[in-house]
């Protein structure tokens, strides 16, 4: 079964391939296709920017396809950035230039309680969609701290490890991170998710066809 993460984002993919790598799907992401419009992500919540992206690439390509919606929300920003985390310093920001905005946003501030939230929808083409969520609790950092990991990582600050999620391996991250856990929802019921599918997918009909030559012959 293929399996279609509607990103292009390299980290991302890295991410959710290692953490199904022991299910027998192929996982593929929009650079594996030809030009695919881009989706607008103007809905509300994680929920339906999640489900808008995954509904789009599962109809479009005729695959089922996962889509994940997830941002930083911040205590003392009144929950910003949150859907809005990937555009927080323009559309075509880099992540250090968006954690350089979020770092002197945060310049005076001493509560620094931040959460990352992730919402998982995967759909089939005809409409249908399983949905997953989880949420991570941290801290902001006063600085970047770590070279892995891509997005928010470098100043987001997990208690628990005592390190920012760029300072972990991609091991340690998947285990506690947002996306890692709504993950593992997934996994812990993927036999009752590769059933749903098969059972909301499209059936295809073909038809055969009797060459004329081949007409009423013995």
């Amino acid at each position: 079964m293929t399996l279609v993460l509607a990103t292009r984002n390299a980290g991302k993919t890295a991410e959710i391939r290692d953490l199904l790598k022991d299910f027998p799907i192929e996982i593929r992401n929009l650079d594996d296709f030809g030009p695919i419009p881009e989706v607008e992500e103007d809905g509300a919540t994680f929920d339906e920017n999640a489900y808008k992206k995954a509904h789009f690439a599962a109809r479009v390509l005729g695959l089922p396809a996962l889509a994940d919606d997830s941002g930083l929300v911040v205590e003392a920003l009144n929950g910003a950035p949150g859907v809005y985390s990937a555009r927080y310093a323009g559309q075509n920001a880099s992540d250090a230039e968006r954690n350089a905005k979020l770092l002197q946003a945060m310049k005076e501030q001493t509560h620094r309680a931040a959460a990352f939230e992730c919402v998982i929808s995967l759909a089939v083409p005809e409409g249908p969609a399983l949905t997953y969520e989880a949420r991570c609790e941290g801290q902001i950092t006063e600085q970047p701290m770590g070279k892995n990991g891509f997005g928010y990582d470098p100043v987001f600050f997990y208690p628990p490890l005592n390190k920012t999620f760029a300072q972990m391996t991609m091991a340690e991250k998947s285990s506690v991170s947002h996306r890692g856990r709504a993950l593992q929802e997934l996994q812990a019921e993927f036999d009752k998710t590769i059933i749903w599918i098969r059972q909301h997918m499209p059936v295809v009909v073909r038809s055969g066809c009797v060459s004329e030559s081949g007409a009423g012959s013995e």
